[in-house]
């Protein structure tokens, strides 16, 4: 079942999520000198990938019937680096450089044609924007494919705008350390201090306030509602960013400062916060103090629309015309996408930018705060970005000041932020100790393979050391097997109502041991394989085929929850009725039962019967109630039968097949209760009273029962709530 919703939350979640770098060193494809003449009639399987539901779906197969096919990726627009490809061999030199080492511009040319070309031609991308900095230059700057493909035009690093996401966090990041720096807020004070009332977080039961830093490393303890608000396609449901924060307020669902569960809404917070204490409006706020000093001229918040009263007001006429297409690949081809408003919720999301732009955005960075002489933030702020909030086991990413800690092939270290909408993916990481930064940009929602693995890519191809793959697994795990398998469910989801019962559905995994001592992490279709990283006790375990680890948190010897190498939420062991397998085979059985009877209603007619008054209300009930289960099943089926297009589902949610399948449910568990009720009389009396053999009131009772475990198990699920999507 989980299966079937899985594609559902994939970007849904996306801005909301920063996607795993992914170190997984299985080498990268050979770059080619020019294009495959057309793409391949299906698509290849995937390597690894996240196995969260921040996953992307993989891109649909094309039916031979209607075969379509990927454009070629055109010839990259303008790049900083002059030397032909003509001349380069087909991969670098078996030779890696040491730290200290510049990347030479024309073999990195070479490497990332090839890799973004694959990946364009396998997973059906429109159009890509790179650069790469070093030592204070931009070593390359490159577009690649389709902004557009009706009208056509291409990508260019200089000109075309994408959406980066919540990579638009890290500004809002830096404006907050600004007004840190400057003492007109205080990263331990409450964040109430710096909000205007009607949008200041609520107790709800908790004592301890939430504060600036808890938004710093995404511990507010809200839970991630996202669906239905968080992107808008039409311009009129637009609403003031005060609004939407006083009117999406999230449930807290755990103590500020517990634990980590990735917060878009705490990011908006921490925008609204420095807009506030500034008297400026946010997006101006980002202008004078960030993109206006770099030269960033083609960066902006706003976004394309008319002016309307209460909201920022749009971006340039210039910039607007240069903004990406968004698209979704389908079996007859590229489906373009209508543009995504998330003006609403502007600091989590809404920045567009230029591959020219996020160059000098990243030597900004790597240069502590200072570019051109123009100097945008202070010490301060540039030892925070290189500072974790919190200790984290080692090989997992903590949280700097906001930017994600990453950690790359070869021992490398380095900050950044991934994000992405529902149409676009993209990926920023600086890596210090190489004074290196990586930016990577698709327009369409299967680049997430590509932008998660570029910046390691790189960084294993020229600096790091060939290493034997795949790691040997462990004898020792499989003694200890069962101390590790189980289902765990992600912190970072809805907790109540119907976006709940979805975010139980898909935001799992499952942890088994295989025959060879491998620890295998599985979401869905998605099998990643890792082996213990130390001793077992230690909890700590590495990928077979890379840098990518995760690490259990222990208690008595039992694996209680684990983190995966992003850091950006924590998997917690779920109890046996949280499993998507119950649920699955209680549903399996509750059909069943319905069926047979409604079956047996037909049967039972044709003979005379003695029932009861009780026995004859009973049955009435027990056929409305499977009336209700079948009617509720196909209406769920239903609608995930048209979860394929997860941007359908961000703006219809919550569609009238779910309310309505919702609002049967919770008839048929009423009717479950009164049944549980009748159950003693409908056993009284024998066959000298009524004509109800023990079967059949043996049959009765199982089908209560059944029907009253499935209420129970959707009812913790969220189902009951048709009135809470």
């Amino acid at each position: 079942m989980r299966l079937i919703f899985k594609a559902l939350f994939t970007a849904v979640l996306a801005v909301s999520a920063p996607p795993a770098l992914a170190q997984d060193a299985a080498p990268p494809p050979a770059p080619a000198a020019q294009p495959p003449a057309s793409a391949p009639p299906v698509v290849n399987p995937r390597g690894p990938v996240p196995y969260t539901s921040l996953q992307r779906p993989a891109a649909p197969r094309p039916r031979a019937s209607a075969p379509a096919t990927t454009p070629r990726p055109t010839a990259p627009a303008a790049t900083m680096a002059a030397a032909p490809l003509a001349a380069l061999p087909a991969t670098p030199t078996g030779a890696r450089l040491a730290p200290g080492e510049a990347l030479p511009p024309a073999e990195l040319e070479a490497f990332v044609d090839g890799v973004v070309r694959d990946a364009m031609m396998r997973e059906h991308i429109a159009g890509v924007t790179v650069s790469v900095v070093q030592n204070g230059q931009i070593v390359l700057k490159k577009g690649y494919g389709f902004a557009s493909l009706s009208p056509s035009r291409k990508v260019d690093p200089d000109k075309t705008l994408f959406r980066i996401g919540s990579i638009s966090k890290t500004f809002t990041w830096i404006a907050l350390m600004k007004e840190i720096e400057a003492g007109r807020i205080r990263q331990d004070a409450p964040i109430n201090l710096y909000l205007p009332e009607q949008i200041q977080v609520r107790d709800q039961g908790f004592r301890t306030p939430v504060r600036v830093i808890n938004l710093m490393d995404h511990s507010p303890g809200f839970e991630d509602r996202v669906l239905g608000h968080l992107f808008e396609k039409k311009f009129d449901r637009e609403r003031p960013m005060a609004d939407y924060l006083r009117q999406e307020r999230p449930r807290r669902v755990r103590a500020p400062g517990e634990a980590s569960a990735y917060s878009n809404y705490g990011a908006a917070l921490a925008g609204e916060a420095v807009a506030y204490v500034s008297g400026k409006p946010f997006e101006r706020l980002i202008e004078e103090g960030i993109f206006l000093p770099t030269g960033m001229n083609s960066t902006s918040f706003r976004e394309p629309h008319p002016v309307k009263a209460g909201l920022p007001g749009p971006i340039p006429a210039r910039l607007a015309g240069e903004i990406s297409q968004g698209y979704r690949w389908t079996p007859t081809g590229f489906q373009a996408r209508p543009f995504e408003y998330i003006g609403h919720i502007a600091p989590a999301g809404s920045a567009s930018s230029t591959a020219a732009d996020m160059a000098r955005y990243m030597q900004l960075l790597l240069n502590g705060g200072t570019l051109d002489g123009a100097v945008v933030y202070g010490p301060r702020a540039a030892q925070a970005f290189n500072t974790p909030i919190r200790k984290t086991p080692a090989g997992i990413n903590g949280w700097r000041h906001g930017f994600i800690e990453y950690n790359l092939p070869g021992g490398h270290k380095g900050f950044g932020h991934a994000g992405g909408t529902l149409s676009f993916l993209s990926n920023m990481v600086v890596t210090p100790d190489l004074n290196l930064g990586i930016f990577i940009s698709t327009n369409t929602e299967t680049g997430g393979e590509l932008t998660n693995d570029f910046a390691a890519q790189v960084v294993q191809q020229f600096y790091v050391a060939p290493q034997p793959f795949p790691r040997a697994g462990s004898p020792a795990l499989l003694d200890r097997a069962g101390d590790f398998t189980g289902y765990y469910i992600g912190t970072r989801r809805a907790y109540r109502g119907l976006e709940g019962l979805v975010g139980l559905l898909i935001g799992g995994v499952d942890v088994a041991v295989t025959p060879e001592g491998r620890l295998a992490v599985s979401a869905g279709d998605t099998v990643r394989t890792f082996v213990p990283d130390g001793e077992l006790s230690g909890g700590r375990f590495i990928s077979t085929t890379g840098a990518d680890r995760i690490a259990f948190s222990m208690a008595d010897g039992r694996a209680q929850s684990f983190q995966r190498a992003i850091g950006e939420q924590t998997f917690e062991r779920g109890a046996f009725w949280k499993r998507p397998s119950t649920l699955a085979i209680l549903a399996l059985l509750s059909g069943v039962a319905a069926i047979a009877t409604v079956a047996g209603l037909f049967l039972r007619n044709r003979r005379e019967f003695r029932e009861t008054p009780v026995q004859r209300q009973a049955s009435l009930i027990q056929t409305s109630q499977a009336v209700l289960w079948l009617a509720a099943l196909a209406l769920f089926g239903l609608w995930a039968s048209r979860t394929a297009d997860h941007a359908m589902v961000m703006y219809a949610w919550p569609s009238a097949a779910l309310i309505i399948g919702s609002a049967c449910v919770l008839v048929a568990a009423g009717l479950t209760l009164i049944s549980l009720i009748m159950l003693p009389a409908i056993w009284r009396g024998g066959r000298r009273v009524d004509s109800w053999t023990s079967l059949r009131k043996a049959a009765f009772t199982f089908t209560v029962l059944v029907y009253a475990a499935f209420s129970v198990v959707l009812g913790f699920w969220g189902a009951l709530t048709p009135w809470s999507g």
